[in-house]
């Protein structure tokens, strides 16, 4: 059943990667992106995770603006990654890769950061996923979580957008998966049209 979902959530992806980066979603993208790096520090010569890379937007302005960095785009769908590769100016840094978030391809204690940035409301085990970030990040690393939120009285129920629907998640509900994974909740910071941005750290 669960190998039935990812295939159709990456078939939905795939599908939409050649015409993902239209002027709407470039521009509501790059404005979370800027927003978001209101509310982080990124070190020297920092290892990062882009999970749910899409065309890869994100390091596309990490990578500019962050000489030292270099870091991993990781998506489901293979078409984004393709058209993340097609993009890529900084090859000698940044490498894009298809992979679950569910089950990371990389060894414990890897990555500086992690970012995600509207993709988390996708995911169908969210659990899973909080506990793989944890699993790879290096010790003080952070994890950047950025996506659409709700009140705490609203439910939970998915709504038919994609695949399996997507899920919106509370700050209360976000900081509860972290707990479960280890992870410490740092603040929420609301970014742009109900986007909310929550960073954890690894202990």
């Amino acid at each position: 059943m669960q190998t039935d979902f990812f295939t159709r959530k990456q078939g939905f992806f795939d599908n939409w990667a050649n015409n993902y980066d239209f002027l709407l979603t470039t521009v509501f993208y790059q404005a979370v992106h800027q927003r978001m790096l209101d509310y982080i520090t990124l070190n020297d010569h920092c290892y990062i995770l882009d999970l749910g890379c899409g065309t890869g937007k994100l390091f596309r302005r990490l990578a500019a603006q962050f000489p030292t960095l270099s870091g991993v785009g990781l998506d489901l769908s293979e078409n984004m990654v393709k058209q993340a590769k097609l993009r890529n100016q900084f090859p000698e840094r940044i490498i894009f890769k298809q992979g679950n978030a569910e089950n990371l391809p990389f060894e414990d204690n890897t990555f500086n950061g992690v970012f995600n940035t509207i993709s988390f409301l996708h995911y169908p085990n969210p659990q899973q996923v909080f506990n793989q970030v944890s699993r790879v990040l290096k010790k003080d690393g952070y994890f950047n979580l950025a996506d659409y939120t709700k009140s705490e009285a609203c439910n939970t129920k998915p709504i038919p957008f994609s695949p399996g629907g997507i899920t919106f998640y509370s700050p209360h509900k976000r900081e509860e998966f972290a707990h479960n994974s280890g992870l410490i909740c740092q603040g929420h910071y609301y970014l742009l049209a109900g986007v909310l941005l929550s960073v954890f750290r690894k202990n």
